[in-house]
């Protein structure tokens, strides 16, 4: 079992460099090996963004069109399509067959918006955060925005493919009077940041917004700017693919006001800078609240949306794909409403898991519903939500230590540890099928099973490197560990600058039920990025570019498979780790 990130007994420095938070040795390696960390990358891709300009944006179009209801096929982006009784598929150009939504088809059909990008900004200038994470039509959400601006107005994107623009306006305010907010509060031993600001606006969520991600960009009088992210849901959906937005996770590693899970200030009181030596994991959150924005410098307040999920939305948008849109507090919320979809994707970074959550998608699996972990690390950490003064599900604890958690001896079921830890003792890898091992790997994908069904029509060969794909935190199947044991080994790629230990690609279905993918690395979501309908690839620059292409054609299998249904009945796993970890020694 990998120590947790966490332990100070694996930190080779006692204070985070400037990069912000990870868990401490994930900047002490990134640092040192050249890598990005989560919080670097995510600086490099808001400044390309500023440096690209706007006018890149508005590309060429690859358009979609489909008329609902016409049995003829017709040309989505280049594929046919075609109505199945109630239900729509298209073949895409490389001859995928995968779910598509023709009302997604002809959202995506309406021109772009340029410049919905935001450029660099003054710190601190503009900043606010939603009273909700999603909401629904008929909703009207409450914005508390904090400016140095006379008055203000906001401007709702929603993110999709548009021709290659990446965004299109679908509501604008009318100019707010801007305030100053007081400063936030500091919860005593708990850490937690909260702000008690009055709401500047509400917005109206009406039949104009389109389910799906959001940014909201708030923009001052004089030129400052910033965004809110929004989920906008439909709860009575029974899309095909359900979208995860990892917020739990954002919100983990947010270090507005100078605390987050990882990290806090030695002396008390707020900081928003993240200078060396700001903070320490001795007084760190136990509990972060979604009533504060998200820094400033983290990808303008857009937090992990842009590199670890927008390429995942981008693809899907340009697809058509039969898809609705969720967050994780909303899985928590309602378990069971994952039963109205054949697949959940939970996206590059989805570490923060509660009960309910994980008790859904397992139940889930069992009804026959397909599980997609497009990253690593995930489900790793248990999480309780509670409310706070904006509303429900607005806390979020984790004490991290069983011994500091109220409930240590009273639910030890419920205590905010790692998974695998004890009281808990429920590893990760009886969910995903791997198990998270490390971070700073830096290695290549290498193919261990060209025949499988996620590598269809890729080309790829047993043994064949794809180069610099394994970047980050990476998991691995663990044989002997509690788990399924039908696990297939896709791909099984030393990691060499990590101790010789291996990041893998798995995939295994439970009797009668669904199946579970885990892409075993952190990098994979941004890889998936296409800059080939006009949208700028500065704005989020793909760690390994040659490998692009490949990646995206695993994940239309990836919709193809996954969208239609149990895949235990269609493409039930077989158990070939054992010709990837008996054929030759392993680490």
């Amino acid at each position: 079992m990998p120590t947790a990130p966490d332990d100070p007994a694996r930190r080779p420095t006692p204070s985070p460099p400037p990069d912000g938070p990870g868990s401490p040795p994930e900047q002490a390696e990134t640092a040192s090996s050249g890598g990005l960390s989560r919080r670097r990358f995510l600086g490099v891709v808001g400044a390309a963004a500023a440096g690209a300009g706007l006018a890149a944006c508005g590309g060429s179009p690859a358009r979609h069109g489909v008329t609902p209801g016409r049995a003829a096929p017709r040309r989505v982006g280049g594929a046919s399509t075609r109505r199945a009784g109630s239900a729509t598929t298209a073949r895409t150009p490389s001859g995928v067959e995968v779910p598509v939504s023709p009302a997604l088809i002809e959202e995506n059909a309406k021109p772009g918006t340029p410049w919905w990008v935001t450029t660099a900004q003054v710190p601190r200038s503009i900043e606010g955060f939603a009273g909700q994470v999603s909401a629904v039509v008929g909703d009207r959400v409450p914005l508390f925005v904090n400016t140095t601006a006379h008055s203000f107005h906001v401007e709702a994107y929603r993110i999709g493919w548009y021709h290659g623009v990446g965004g299109r306006l679908v509501w604008r305010s009318a100019e707010v009077p801007g305030v100053r907010q007081p400063q936030p509060t500091l919860a005593p031993g708990v850490n937690t940041v909260e702000c008690s600001w009055q709401p500047s606006l509400q917005v109206p969520i009406d039949g104009r917004w389109f389910p799906g991600a959001y940014l909201l960009k708030l923009v001052g009088d004089d030129g400052e700017q910033q965004f809110v992210p929004l989920c906008v849901r439909d709860d009575t959906s029974t899309a095909a693919v359900r979208i995860q937005h990892c917020v739990t996770t954002w919100q983990a590693y947010n270090l507005w006001g100078g605390y987050s899970l990882y990290y806090g200030r030695t002396v008390p009181g707020f900081s928003f800078t993240q200078a060396p030596g700001s903070g320490d994991f001795a007084n760190r959150a136990r509990i972060v609240s979604f009533d504060r924005p998200y820094s400033y410098d983290w990808a303008f307040g857009a937090a992990d949306f842009v590199g670890n999920e927008m390429p995942v939305v981008l693809q899907a948008e340009r697809l058509g794909l039969d898809v609705t849109y969720a967050t994780d507090v909303d899985l928590h919320r309602d378990p069971a409403g994952l039963l109205r979809h054949r697949c959940l994707l939970s996206l590059g970074h989805d570490e923060y898991w509660s009960r309910p959550m994980r008790d859904g998608a397992r139940n889930a699996v069992e009804a026959g519903v397909n599980l997609a972990f497009l990253g690593a690390n995930a489900c790793y950490r248990q999480i309780r939500l509670q409310s706070s003064p904006v509303g429900p599900l607005r806390h979020q604890v984790c004490y991290k230590s069983a011994a500091e958690d109220p409930l240590y001896g009273h639910d030890n079921s419920l205590v905010t540890v790692n998974w695998p830890q004890p009281p808990v003792n429920d590893p990760e890898c009886k969910l995903i099928g791997s198990t998270y091992q490390d971070i700073g790997a830096k290695a290549d994908m290498v193919v261990a099973d060209p025949g499988h069904w996620l590598l269809a029509g890729t080309g790829l060969t047993a043994g064949q490197h794809l180069a610099n794909v394994v970047q980050g935190e990476f998991d691995r199947y663990m044989p002997g560990e509690p788990g399924p044991s039908n696990v297939d080994v896709v791909a099984h790629s030393l990691v060499a600058n990590r101790n010789g230990n291996y990041s893998d690609v798995t995939w295994y279905t439970t009797a009668h039920g669904g199946g579970v993918l885990d892409t075993g690395n952190a990098s994979w979501v941004v890889n998936l990025i296409d800059d080939t309908g006009g949208f700028p690839a500065d704005i989020i620059p793909p760690l390994a570019p040659a490998a692009g292409p490949v990646l995206r054609r695993i994940m239309e299998n990836v919709y193809s498979v996954l969208g239609a249904g149990p895949a235990s009945a269609t493409h039930p796993s077989t158990g070939t780790w054992r010709a990837a970890y008996e054929a030759a020694p392993s680490a």
